[in-house]
């Protein structure tokens, strides 16, 4: 990845014009050309306006130019609108007048097919070649909060705009946008910037983000994300907004096959495999969504705080012992702690409800009822321990009650205040008066328990990640030169060794007496395997001998090994047997890399050697990576018990595996798109200590 993928300054006449022209206003208010002008009479938009028509004098009480190259003064920003077969024509005219940006809502470009393909490439080249900044083709346009820019069409934006806030969403999907704002109306939810890129002819969604994270205006990043053309650039600006603490969230559709086939035919773009996108997200720290509700409530929640919570205990407080039993299941479940609260804060609550469940949860019963100062104090308390570094609280229905809702209205933020290096969700039913106090003190406001807990887990995980931002990425190894055609075993694992990969001692033997003195030299008992670049599953094809003891076995293996893949695979070439000893005791993985057309290099790490399909226990990273990310790779395989020692077994070396995976990760940078695939299977993961082998690999260069 190079930094100038991403040049965020070059995007600021999009986002932050002086004026702005309107290629196809029209005298008829409805139309898309037209809207802009109607939402930024009344947005707060402090610039000129020019609305382009050549047979009307005013649009909107506007005065309107028959062209773009007749309006006397500077154009920051241009937005088309016009039919498709006269886009060239209004982008050459802002090429020629020095426009900076070019908004272009007109479709019937790459959306469409092959044909709409060339012409959108010709209207990026004019574009490209006028040094201009295009958003679009087929697009919503851009709102800015803080300046009043409306750029574009959707009746949902006028007439007038919410107040700004921090949020910044970037969509693929024009309608998503404009549901968002709409959402943010019954929501505390409010946004600095709304961008939507359509067919992503030039702006895309890393172009955003990496604006975004250099934005003042924005502390939360949010994303509808269909597709991408060039994931480096996505992870570069990913990385971006994490080493500046943005968080990111994301709702990242095409997770199945009916799903990507609507997203091709929808914006013409690469879905991608998904595996890879939740790697992507993993490695920079991007919270993933799975629906609109969880989407919007975490993005809320991101917002209102002004920095995450700085660990995973959780205190929980409730007025029922069941909810609170859920609530402790949601946040186990998702990560948090709930850990026993302090002995001084158990003997304080036991001394105003003796029968109250006191370890944590935290129930002070139904006694609230003839007393409701019992639960102020009790959450009170809780935060005064400073012993947790989130309190969640079921309240019932207070907050829809005429006696008691006002009272906590003023209880919870003051608490809010008085605690603020705590984060306080609230769980209750509420009035949206209930919930605005609260929201306006910084509390999280929740009406489902469970999903309080998701996103304290969410921000949670956003701390964590921003806390273990990685180092520069060392320089990578010098670029093997790669065999031209599929390679056999013994080449690949040389290339290997090589790279730095610990490889099992081996040796490449051509008849039976080679294959008996290599077996004596390496080490009895022995493995012997038939070598040919035309063979990847020797297993099938009987290419494989185990657990040879002496070396008139090594011998007679040869041979009938031999025999067997001669009779199988009469058209295979045979380069002789690799002999190497038996190496036993560890647990068997899978390391390996795949050139993927969107993201590049991505390095896999599975358990199960010859089970890894059936199992399908794997997790992705890009290249290249260090060892603490290779850790958490690790981490997230659900066989890591395994690994770890499960049931008298000793522990595995997990160091040796993350140094592995991190020099993997390496190779395959350096080596780029002339390294198709590489599969190492399986890879020994010996005992702690006692280092991991790879014990057999196949290599497929482009």
């Amino acid at each position: 990845m190079q930094a100038d993928l991403l040049d965020p300054s070059s995007l600021a006449p999009l986002f932050r014009p002086a004026s702005i022209a309107v290629i196809g206003a029209s005298t008829d208010p409805g139309k898309h050309g037209t809207i802009p002008l109607v939402h930024m009479k009344t947005s707060g938009f402090k610039g000129p306006l020019y609305p382009i028509n050549p047979r009307a004098t005013a649009v909107q009480g506007i005065q309107a130019f028959p062209r773009l190259l007749a309006v006397p003064g500077p154009v920051d920003l241009a937005i088309i609108a016009v039919p498709e077969a006269q886009v060239p024509h209004a982008m050459r005219d802002c090429a020629q007048k020095g426009v900076r940006a070019v908004v272009l809502f007109t479709s019937g470009f790459a959306e469409i097919g092959e044909a709409g393909a060339r012409a959108q490439e010709e209207v990026k080249a004019i574009a490209r070649a006028g040094g201009m900044r295009l958003l679009g083709p087929n697009c919503m346009g851009l709102i800015n909060f803080a300046n009043g820019l409306v750029a574009t069409f959707h009746t949902a934006f006028g007439p007038g705009l919410a107040p700004k806030g921090r949020i910044g969403l970037i969509t693929q999907s024009g309608a998503f946008g404009g549901l968002a704002y709409q959402v943010a109306q019954d929501r505390a939810l409010a946004y600095s910037l709304i961008l939507t890129t359509g067919n992503e002819g030039d702006v895309d969604v890393a172009d955003g983000i990496a604006y975004l994270a250099d934005d003042p205006e924005t502390a939360v990043i949010m994303l509808y994300v269909e597709g991408c053309r060039d994931g480096r650039k996505l992870a570069l600006a990913l990385a971006r907004a994490r080493a500046r603490r943005k968080p990111v969230i994301c709702l990242k559709v095409g997770r199945t096959e009916a799903g990507i086939a609507a997203v091709a035919s929808h914006t013409a773009a690469l879905a991608g495999a998904d595996a890879i996108f939740d790697a992507v997200f993993r490695q920079h720290g991007v919270y993933r969504c799975a629906s609109m509700e969880e989407f919007f409530e975490i993005g809320y929640a991101a917002s209102q705080v002004s920095e995450p919570p700085s660990g995973p205990r959780v205190g929980l407080i409730t007025v029922s012992g069941g909810v609170g039993v859920l609530m402790a299941d949601a946040a186990a479940a998702r990560g948090l702690e709930v850990t026993p609260a302090p002995q001084q804060l158990q003997d304080g609550i036991r001394a105003m409800v003796p029968f109250a469940a006191t370890r944590n949860p935290i129930d002070v019963t139904g006694q609230i009822v003839s007393d409701m100062g019992i639960l102020e104090r009790a959450i009170e308390m809780t935060l005064a321990a400073g012993f947790y570094e989130a309190v969640a609280c079921f309240v019932g229905s207070i907050g829809r009650s005429p006696v008691n809702g006002p009272r906590f209205m003023e209880a919870f933020p003051r608490l809010r205040r008085r605690f603020p290096e705590t984060l306080l969700a609230v769980t209750c039913y509420y009035t949206p008066q209930f919930r605005a106090a609260l929201d306006q003190a910084g509390c999280l406001v929740f009406d489902e328990p469970t999903h309080a807990l998701r996103a304290i887990a969410a921000l949670t995980q956003f701390r964590r990640a921003f806390d273990a931002i990685p180092a520069a990425p060392a320089p990578l190894p010098a670029r093997e030169k790669l065999p031209t055609a599929p390679c056999d075993e013994a080449t690949a694992l040389a290339i290997l060794a090589r790279a730095g990969l610990p490889v099992v001692p081996h040796r490449l033997v051509r008849s039976p007496a080679e294959a008996a003195a290599a077996a004596e030299t390496l080490g009895l008992p022995a493995a012997l395997k038939i070598v040919s670049p035309d063979i990847t599953h020797k297993t099938e094809l009987g290419g494989v001998a185990l657990g040879l003891a002496t070396p008139e076995a090594v011998r007679r293996a040869f041979d009938e090994v031999t025999a067997r893949v001669r009779e199988a695979a009469p058209q295979a070439a045979l380069a002789g047997c690799l002999v190497a000893p038996m190496v036993t005791g560890g647990v068997e993985a899978i390391l390996g890399t795949q050139w993927d057309p969107v993201f590049g290099p991505v390095v896999m790490l599975g358990l199960g050697g010859v089970f890894v399909e059936a199992l399908n226990d794997v997790t992705f990273r890009l290249a290249p990576f260090y060892e603490a990310e290779a850790r958490r790779m690790i981490a997230e395989l659900r066989a890591l018990p395994v690994l770890q020692g499960a049931r008298g077994r000793p522990p595995a070396d997990l160091a040796a595996l993350a140094r592995a995976l991190a020099q993997l990760s390496r190779f395959a940078a350096a080596q780029g798109p002339a390294l198709r695939s590489l599969d190492i299977n399986p890879f020994l993961v010996l005992p702690q200590g006692r280092g991991a082998l790879a014990l057999d690999a196949v290599l497929l260069p482009a």
